[in-house]
């Protein structure tokens, strides 16, 4: 890696709209797993930070998407990280499983961005970065993983002052 790459870290946002209420028990299955995977989140290698709501420990009963809409806003040290917690860990039980709790998603629910090493992106930030590659489509400041940009091509579209810091 090269020193501006890893002064930037990637932000995460991923949107689901519950089918059911959390306290309805066809959702408890997934509510127990919140608990273990993100644990699992926390310890895995490239994790900086994660979302969770005031005294929680996770970001479910947060709703600024809606609200039947729960958000996963997370920071990690590198692409390969998330991808590796997110397709190679227990995690992927959950993503099996996604269709018996959330409702398919007709425009893109998950945003990547990158951010300066130390930047905790805001809810409204994310949430802006997803309007973005919904009006837009991929590009170096919200993409995908199936249409990745690097740490290096986002820097040239960060405002000035954040720019300095990546």
């Amino acid at each position: 890696m090269t020193a501006s790459t890893r002064a930037a870290h990637l932000a995460q946002l991923n949107l689901a709209t519950l089918r059911y209420p959390l306290e309805d028990p066809r959702i408890a299955p997934f509510v127990e797993m919140l608990d273990p995977v993100n644990t699992a989140a926390d310890a895995a290698p490239g994790f900086v930070w994660r979302l969770v709501g005031d005294g929680e420990a996770n970001a479910a009963a947060l709703r600024p998407a809606g609200e039947d809409v729960i958000v996963n806003l997370s920071v990690w040290e590198s692409q390969e990280a998330l991808w590796d917690f997110t397709y190679r860990s227990g995690h992927l039980e959950v993503m099996r499983r996604r269709r018996d709790w959330f409702e398919r998603h007709v425009e893109a629910h998950l945003v990547l961005w990158w951010v300066p090493a130390g930047h905790l992106p805001p809810v409204g930030e994310a949430l802006d970065r997803l309007a973005e590659l919904r009006a837009n489509g991929p590009s170096p400041r919200a993409f995908t993983f199936a249409s990745s940009f690097t740490a290096e091509a986002a820097a040239q579209h960060l405002p000035p002052l954040l720019a300095a810091r990546a």
